[in-house]
């Protein structure tokens, strides 16, 4: 009898553990073949044959429809380039140049991928609508009240993420350091 009560408790443990590490990389996704470059993560398989089985449950519970290999690649930031989590309350800065592509754009989402309401009307950018310095640099201000210049309201929610999008671009499985495609900071300027 007690064989049978030990045999049958492992089988639930392992069961739990089983279905909660499954939950687990469904929900949450993994590490395997991402791509960091300051705070910004990509995964370049995941329009790909190759895409691993984890990214690819974790992609079809979300319905996301990633970017083919061929097309480009997308970016996600959630925490500034000093690991702090992005705040809708708090003023940051999205600054600098992006890697050679032909077309990009940067969008704000909250946390489940939906785009942030506001009365603008306005839920991110493109290259060519991009208010730039003389050297081709650029500054994004993410704040809840308005400022004047490339402005994204947040419209004061809690957290949310940026996704940097860049089309037709040499960017993908190969790149590995910043040098290789230098990526915009992320920068939080302060809190009320």
């Amino acid at each position: 009898m007690r064989l049978i009560f030990f045999t049958l408790l492992a089988l639930i443990i392992a069961a739990g553990v089983g279905v909660g590490a499954t939950w687990m990389t469904a929900t949450r996704g993994t590490d395997f073949g991402t791509l960091t470059i300051g705070a910004w993560t990509a995964r370049p398989r995941a329009g790909t044959a190759e895409i691993d089985p984890y990214a690819r449950a974790a992609i079809a519970r979300s319905g996301e429809l990633p970017i083919g290999a061929g097309d480009g690649i997308a970016f996600i930031a959630t925490a500034d380039d000093s690991k702090r989590p992005l705040d809708g309350r708090c003023d940051v800065e999205v600054s600098g140049v992006t890697p050679a592509a032909r077309f990009w754009t940067l969008t704000l989402y909250d946390p489940r991928g939906y785009l942030i309401a506001n009365s603008l009307e306005r839920y991110g950018f493109t290259s060519q609508e991009i208010l730039r310095a003389a050297d081709g640099e650029f500054k994004i201000r993410v704040a809840a009240r308005s400022r004047s210049g490339n402005w994204l309201p947040t419209g004061g929610v809690d957290r949310y993420m940026l996704v940097l999008r860049l089309y037709d671009t040499p960017v993908g499985v190969a790149t590995r350091t910043k040098r290789d495609a230098p990526m915009p900071t992320i920068a939080t300027l302060g809190c009320p």
